[in-house]
């Protein structure tokens, strides 16, 4: 049973280690959703079959039943009349693994969790944590269906960019969560950083899940596909306002306007590149150690995505470059996660059960003498 106690439990490397291989799962996940829009195989199963779904179809009539259900679709009817099966199989195995892989995490979130809760391995407040982070990963299968279907709709080729990037976020949100209930399962002690650096280490992860966002909805409306050229839009650092704003009601612009929707995503990766550069300084005469290092790494982590994202626009966005984005965009949240948790500090009891264990994965960064 969970413990009745709020104080963080003893050392338990165990309970770390899932969490952060559920972590690396939540990038695979997202790296395979990527895929999946990329090469237009997301609305190929046009049913939700949470359980039965799991079995692909293993007869030729069972895949001729598939293929008939897609020929249904509006995205068959207008973008890929006359598809072959063999090459509909291919679309279909991309969004068969995307789901199956969903199916995998739940088991693999699932089953520890009873069994280290069973043996009294997690403390009230981690229970509580993963228990949220369950029900929000039940929420995001939900959200998953509820994009498919708005691609289903009539004259649809493509899922709603809203719904994109409410999925794409959602998971992040999980990927976030997973990381920094680990993190906080570090074994030695850490002071908190200043309250000057952990007001920016807070707002850092918070700035990244907003850009993630933002690069959702610019892959749901295809946005990297217009404006390739960097600095400026077509010879504009800033476009006119009245392209900007030329949807009507004005809100819309935000999600439906290509040239609004990739300027803000610009904007804000500059915005991003600033705060870490200022923090990066901020923390170098804060007495050095993990603030600093974790600090600097954020900041070579946002430089490579920046110059990534640039890349991708410059080459009208091809399956490379974009899923390197993608997945690089997780590795900034990760560290930007560990380190705003760390700068609040860890503090554990001098008596352990078990063998000490040395600081894991991004956690590293914050030992002395690294």
């Amino acid at each position: 049973m969970i413990s009745a106690a709020t104080a963080t439990p003893p050392a338990n490397r165990a309970v770390r280690t899932w969490l952060y291989l559920l972590a690396a799962l939540v990038v695979a996940m997202v790296a395979v959703g990527g895929a999946t829009r990329l090469t237009g195989s997301g609305l190929s199963i046009t049913e939700w079959r949470p359980v039965t779904g799991a079995v692909p179809p293993l007869s030729a009539e069972a895949w001729a039943a598939e293929f008939d259900k897609y020929k249904d679709t509006p995205q068959y009817r207008i973008l890929n009349q006359g598809l072959g099966l063999s090459d509909f199989k291919v679309l279909y195995a991309w969004e068969w693994g995307h789901r199956f892989l969903g199916r995998f995490i739940g088991l693999a979130f699932f089953l520890p969790l009873v069994w280290f809760w069973l043996r009294g391995r997690l403390s009230l407040r981690l229970g509580r944590g993963l228990l949220g982070l369950g029900l929000l990963g039940g929420l995001q299968g939900a959200i998953g269906w509820i994009m498919v279907a708005s691609g289903l709709e009539p004259g649809m080729t493509a899922v709603a960019p809203l719904k994109l990037a409410l999925h794409l976020t959602t998971a992040s949100l999980i990927l976030a969560g997973l990381v920094w209930l680990a993190a906080g399962l570090r074994e030695a002690t850490i002071q908190p950083a200043p309250a000057r650096l952990r007001r920016t280490a807070y707002a850092l992860p918070i700035l990244v899940l907003l850009q993630i966002f933002l690069g959702g909805l610019v892959a749901g409306s295809h946005a990297g596909l217009v404006y390739n050229t960097w600095p400026t839009m077509n010879g504009d650092l800033v476009p006119d306002v009245s392209g900007l704003f030329v949807v009507k009601p004005w809100i819309e612009n935000f999600v439906d306007n290509v040239t609004l929707v990739q300027f803000n995503h610009r904007v804000t990766a500059y915005l991003i590149v600033a705060v870490a550069l200022l923090h990066a300084l901020d923390a170098r005469p804060a007495g050095g150690g993990g603030p600093a290092r974790r600090a600097a790494g954020i900041l070579i982590l946002t430089l490579a995505q920046a110059a990534l994202g640039i890349t991708t626009l410059l080459l009208a966005v091809p399956l490379w470059a974009a899923l390197a984005h993608q997945v690089l965009a997780m590795a900034v949240l990760i560290m930007a996660t560990v380190h705003a948790r760390l700068s609040r500090g860890t503090v554990r009891a001098s008596v352990k059960l078990g063998p000490a264990s040395v600081p894991f994965g991004y956690e590293a960064m914050a030992r002395p003498g690294v």
